[in-house]
């Protein structure tokens, strides 16, 4: 039977800064990089050994999925990439830290640019300092200048199922190494989570969840590696 593992980046430096990250490349901490090493050696010592891998364009997504391999083994296994795997896009907000944009703004306001379901925050405008239309790694893509989490799941839903799928019903042990937006896109479709809901779901850095699938692939289980 297969299963899919999810893994969080592990800390980011923005994480740190409390900073509206995004689309923005930003790198992992030392703690983030010891946090990949340790989901890997999870994985190993729980004998959970996946075939493929797919992570998202971002720097602290790729630096994780390979320090985890690594220190699983299999750092030879393939891999893709893709950009909607990406995080959500902050737009407006990207760079900001979050305290100082929520005593501006108001707590209230902030609260419903991260958490609600379908409300983006304020675009970003183009040839801004963090406009990455121009970036070499999106060419022929159409990036966002903002995205709500209903707009991340309508791109992170049609890959998954579209390149993804295709692996788990195939009996491959699939992991994917992204960011919480875009995980939390494919826990709500996995686990049946309601709009509501899904946005208070924290996912940790570092820390693989796994899903026991049927060859059907219905959910027979769901866990975090680290409690069994």
């Amino acid at each position: 039977m297969p299963r899919l593992i999810l893994v969080r980046h592990g800390q980011s430096q923005w994480n740190l800064e409390n900073r509206f990250t995004g689309w923005w490349d930003v790198d992992l901490t030392e703690k983030g990089e010891e946090e990949a090493r340790a989901a890997g050696v999870l994985l190993k010592e729980k004998g959970i050994a996946p075939t493929v891998a797919f992570t998202s364009l971002q720097t602290r997504a790729i630096r994780t999925l390979h320090l985890a391999l690594e220190a699983a083994g299999l750092l030879w296994i393939p891999e893709t990439k893709d950009w909607r795997l990406n995080e959500r896009h902050y737009g407006g907000l990207t760079g900001l830290n979050k305290a100082e944009t929520a005593a501006k703004h108001g707590d209230e306001q902030v609260k419903i640019w991260r958490r609600s379901f379908d409300t983006p925050p304020p675009v970003l405008e183009i040839g801004s300092a963090f406009d990455l239309s121009t970036d070499a790694r999106y060419a022929g893509i159409d990036v966002p200048q903002t995205e709500s989490l209903k707009d991340t799941i309508a791109r992170v839903l049609p890959y998954y199922e579209g390149s993804i799928v295709p692996h788990l019903k195939a009996g491959a042990d699939v992991l994917i190494s992204a960011h919480g937006n875009s995980l939390r896109a494919l826990v709500k479709h996995l686990s049946g989570i309601s709009d509501d809901e899904i946005t208070g779901l924290e996912i940790p850095t570092g820390q693989p969840i796994v899903y026991e699938l049927a060859d059907d692939l219905a959910v027979l289980d769901r866990y975090y590696l680290s409690e069994r």
